[in-house]
């Protein structure tokens, strides 16, 4: 190949040997016309470089940011059938939270196994905020310290991101017990020491442990008998089977605007329009006070700033009238917080239910 002067060009470049690199750089005000002559100054060869990684990683960013959330269909975990009080609340979010994220929001009922196959279902989930736990405080604190199968190692792979709501249980009588409140409930028990009897939907549940920390506290001889389900134990409510049940009124609301049942009182203050006017436990026995609660979770990897956006979002479905009128209604208080808000809760409850749980020596095999 000649490589003398004549077969340069005016650049110094063989036109041969660099045709296929030769580039015009529209963008670049300079005098360069071709990528081997501007990447021969080291100085603007490195900020070139430069540029162009740093484009890249903008791009990039902005593909894949955290906070860009939805990109697909969201999916809310329930460990509880269809129909309960946990499903209600879910799919009255998802009906709202779709509208607002112009995203599809499904709910998939995982009932069975102590909650803990739902658990697993979002613990192997991706952690891109696509799929999430709605779970109540009984999946969270209860089953953890009352079973070693209660999925303890899953509930430590779990990001908080909202609180969702709160609200009391009611303590509910047989319409034949003969007793109108609190006190008279207590003044009865103690008479008949063994007589009295609390009906629950399960060992180590929440009305369970309710009626554990009621007999602690009004030092009576009260019996707990469990059922598999609820529906078994209101039916020998009503029968007068058994004499008393703690539980969520909406589960009771029927039978006792019939009469069937009375509700005595609340186990804590509500806004709820339904338990707002109830007496308190706590007024007749101090000390006598829990709620309920649900609160939205995450995969742990799942980003930080994914996580502040679905906590804005789920801040927002919450505060929708609609669903504040629909659900508040059925004595549930709903109650959108931060991520720190479900640790403390959980914080709380652990304290309270722990000492019932040891002082009552209640476990799950």
């Amino acid at each position: 190949m000649d490589k003398s002067p004549k077969a340069l060009n005016g650049d110094g470049i063989n036109p041969k040997r660099s045709f296929a690199r030769v580039v015009i750089i529209p963008t670049m005000q300079t005098h360069y016309q071709s990528i081997d002559a501007f990447m021969q100054q080291p100085a603007k060869r490195f900020f070139f470089l430069a540029a162009c990684l740093a484009s890249s990683v903008s791009l990039s960013w902005a593909q894949t940011s955290p906070s860009a959330w939805p990109t697909k269909p969201v999916k809310f975990i329930v460990p509880y059938a269809a129909g309960g009080p946990a499903d209600v609340v879910a799919r009255e979010i998802a009906l709202v939270l779709s509208a607002d994220i112009k995203q599809p929001v499904t709910v998939e009922n995982q009932g069975g196994g102590m909650g803990v196959p739902a658990l697993g279902v979002v613990v192997r989930a991706e952690p891109d905020g696509h799929t999430l736990l709605l779970a109540a405080f009984g999946n969270m604190v209860l089953q953890p310290m009352l079973s070693k199968k209660g999925g303890a190692d899953l509930v430590a792979k779990l990001k908080p991101v909202s609180t969702i709501s709160t609200g009391p249980h009611v303590l509910v009588v047989s319409a034949k017990l003969p007793v109108k409140n609190i006190p008279e409930l207590i003044d009865y028990a103690r008479a008949n020491p063994g007589k009295v009897s609390f009906a629950s939907a399960g060992t180590g549940g929440t009305a369970h442990l309710g009626m554990e920390m009621f007999k602690a506290l009004s030092k009576t001889d009260v019996l707990h008998v469990p059922y598999k389900g609820s529906a078994a134990a209101v039916n020998d409510l009503i029968s007068g089977e058994v004499s008393a049940m703690f539980s969520s009124l909406p589960s009771l609301q029927g039978v006792a605007d019939k009469g069937l049942v009375k509700v005595l009182a609340a186990t804590a203050p509500s806004k709820s329009a339904a338990t707002k006017s109830l007496p308190l436990i706590g007024s007749a026995l101090p000390g006598f006070e829990y709620t309920t609660w649900y609160a939205m979770y995450a995969p742990q990897a799942t980003p930080k700033a994914t996580v502040d956006t679905i906590n804005a979002a789920l801040a927002k479905a919450l505060r929708n009238p609609a669903i504040v009128t629909k659900i508040e209604a059925a004595g549930t208080e709903l109650q959108a917080g931060s991520p720190e808000d479900v640790q403390a809760w959980t914080q709380r409850d652990s304290d309270k239910w722990s000492r019932v749980i040891r002082d009552a020596k209640i476990s799950i095999e």
